[in-house]
Order: C-alpha cells, then structure tokens, then sequence
C-alpha cells in the first residue's frame, strides 16, 4: 500500500507541473500575440521616450561641457518708506507713451510710492491691442529700475480688489506741471486713498527747471529701462540689416507733423528762420500751457 501511495502522489505531483508549464506556456503565447499586435502602436513611443531619455542626457551633458554664462548683475533694492500705490494709464502714440512712461517713473521715485506697470493707450483711432509686455521687457523695466522705485506688475490682492470693485481715486494730473505739483497736490491724494489713478499722461510733467537727478533719470528710463521684446529687437535688427545691404536710406515718419514738432519744441538742426516758425505755431494754440521750451 505504501508503495502505491508513493506513486500515485508521485503522478499527480508530475501532472500538476505538467499543467502548470502548459497554463504557462500559454499565457506567454497569448502576451506575446497582444504585443505583437500592438507593436506598432507602443514601438515608436517607447524607442521616442528612449530618444528623448538619450537626448536629453546628451543636452545636459552639453550644458555641462559648454562655459557657463555669467548672471546679469542687478542693481540692489532701494529700501524706502511706501508711500502708497500709483497706477497709471497712458494716452496717444508709442512715443508719447513712452515719453510718459519716463516720466511716471520719475514722479513715482521723487514721491516714493510703488508703481505699477503702466498700462497703454488700447482705446484710440488706430486701436492697438497691445499691452505693455507685449512691446516692452517687463520684467528687464523693473528689474533695472529697482534701485530707483519699486515697481509691481500688480497691485497686492487686497487693493486690487477694491480696484475692481470702482474704489479708486481717479483723476488727470495738470499738464506741463512741474515735481512741486505732485509733492503737494498728489501725495496727500496718494497717502489719503492708497492707490491713486492717473488716467492721462500725456505731457503731465514741464521739461524744464526740473531737477537734474529727476532729468537724469528720465534718460535712464527711455534708454536703457525701456527695452523692447526680444521679438521686436529681433525684426528690427532684420530690418536694419535689410536696409544697409541696399545702401543708402531715409526713414520717413509719415505722421511727423509740423505742429507736433513745434509741440515737442525739439529745434535740434533748424536754422534761425525754421526755430521761429515753430515757436510762432506753438504760440498759435491756447491749449499748449507750456510756450518756452528748452531744446536742449
């Protein structure tokens, strides 16, 4: 009997192996007809995964070879007292935008207050959707400026609220006003309300008897803070290009128009005779308070 016993449990210990190498062989033939049918859908994917692991390794290693580029230095922060908020909205052209712009950083570094990024003129005849960061490097405008006036892409979340909500003091400075006008007529305003709107700015600060930190930095703003997109340096120097390889050129400003110079009192090249024609037209106009200007 015992011997009997050790051959049946012999057998059916050699059936169950046999059953489970042929359940095995089984699923391994079904696997591989499931891979095989969808082959051609995960092959690309996982030899471009495995281009992509590759390359990506080949990049960073690269990165690693190449010299490292030095970080642009920043100037440091210029620690103050806030003040309060401006915001601004500028009116006209690019150029009298710009112009604008210069003059708004001055204001907001003499009244110590923080300013946030501008906002253009969307709304005039030539309907230009633009916004500021879509011409210029916002984050190079404040960053450059830093150690001037603190300048923000934003209000914090609690003004900007009440800013949305219409609880906002607005209003259109006095044009051709000199720095005293701001100090005493829009810093209480400021101090008083938090945030202050200034809906024009077209020509809202006098060029002259200004003093020479304030004229300094209005330079600095327009040369060096106002850089424009990467984009627009980019097609302009294509443009440039361009040009100098079919020799000489001449721009015309088709909208450069003799009161707008006058307006300017910009006389850099006139003779005697051309300087009085432009003083005599910017005296024609009751509306230009300003009527010496300095060229200069």
């Amino acid at each position: 009997r015992v011997e009997k016993l050790k051959s049946s449990t012999v057998s059916r210990s050699g059936m169950t192996l046999w059953m489970i190498r042929a359940a095995t062989t089984v699923l391994l033939w079904i696997c591989l007809v499931q891979l095989t049918a969808l082959g051609g859908m995960w092959g690309p994917r996982v030899l471009k995964g495995w281009s992509t692991f590759f390359s990506q390794d080949s990049a960073a290693l690269e990165v690693k070879l190449s010299p490292a580029v030095p970080a642009r230095v920043l100037p440091p922060k210029r620690v103050y007292k806030n003040n309060g908020y401006l915001m601004v909205s500028c009116n006209g052209g690019l150029n009298q935008m710009r112009a604008a712009i210069c003059d708004m950083v001055a204001v907001g570094r003499y009244l110590n207050v923080t300013l946030i990024v501008p906002e253009l003129d969307t709304t005039s005849f030539w309907a230009d959707p633009s916004e500021f960061q879509d011409i210029f490097d916002v984050d190079h405008f404040i960053t450059s400026l830093r150690d001037e006036v603190r300048i923000l892409k934003e209000l914090p979340p609690r003004l900007k609220k009440r800013v949305e909500l219409g609880m906002v003091y607005t209003m259109p400075p006095i044009s051709w006003s000199d720095i005293s006008y701001y100090h005493n007529q829009i810093l209480p305003l400021i101090q008083k309300y938090k945030v202050v709107h200034l809906n024009r700015t077209d020509a809202r600060l006098a060029n002259n008897g200004l003093p020479m930190d304030i004229q300094k930095l209005r330079c600095r703003v327009n040369f060096s803070a106002l850089r424009f997109t990467s984009q627009i340096e980019e097609l302009g120097r294509r443009v440039i290009r361009l040009l100098q390889q079919n020799g000489p050129f001449l721009v015309l400003h088709l909208r450069y128009e003799m009161d707008m110079l006058a307006f300017s009192g910009c006389t850099q090249g006139c003779n005697d005779e051309e300087v009085e024609e432009l003083t005599r037209m910017r005296y024609a106009y009751p509306w230009w308070k300003e009527k010496i200007i300095n060229s200069d």
